[in-house]
């Protein structure tokens, strides 16, 4: 039973430091209730990657600075979609016990850099509410609606309180 947390930093523009936002992740997921037999993976990609998940799926023109591709499919489903068969992971997953597959953050940090500009923010500040902000919607906060909105930015602080501004994170500042 694990809770694992798939992190890679796949540009070059403003590194940064996997194993903390990871380990930020982590603490937002466990306290979110989610503590066994979960993965999500938490990607810091360019601008030109980001610019074309961006309109891939949100159809949208340019670069964002984090989007979240929660997995929506049943628990008990096995095999390969769409025929449900084969020995793709879920079947192997199927044979020891269930196994989540939560989601993808993804992180444009050149675009979080402008943005921790903007907002008079450090840039380690900006990447913390980012990781928050993506495993909340993964988790299935959203901000269409005012009210929404509110309770995941309320949610966002009081994370970030926890464990990021009161807690020191392991590994270096990026």
């Amino acid at each position: 039973m694990s809770l694992d947390i798939y992190a890679a930093d796949e540009q070059a523009d403003h590194p940064v430091a996997v194993e903390r936002w990871a380990a930020l992740a982590r603490a937002v997921l466990e306290a979110e209730g989610i503590t066994t037999d979960t993965e999500v993976s938490l990607l810091f990609i360019d601008e030109a990657a980001m610019a074309a998940l961006n309109e891939r799926f949100l159809d949208h023109q340019g670069p964002t600075d984090v989007l979240s591709f929660p997995i929506e499919d049943e628990a008990d489903r096995s095999g390969r979609s769409p025929d449900e068969g084969g020995t793709g992971p879920a079947s192997i997953e199927a044979a020891t016990g269930w196994h989540q597959l939560l989601g993808d953050v993804v992180i444009c940090p050149t675009v979080a850099a402008v943005n921790a500009v903007e907002h008079g923010a450090t840039f380690d500040d900006e990447i913390a509410l980012l990781v928050v902000h993506g495993i909340l919607h993964l988790l299935g906060m959203d901000h269409e609606v005012d009210e929404e909105a509110e309770r995941m930015e309320r949610r966002e602080q009081r994370l970030l309180d926890r464990f990021y501004r009161q807690a020191p994170l392991p590994g270096p500042p990026s």
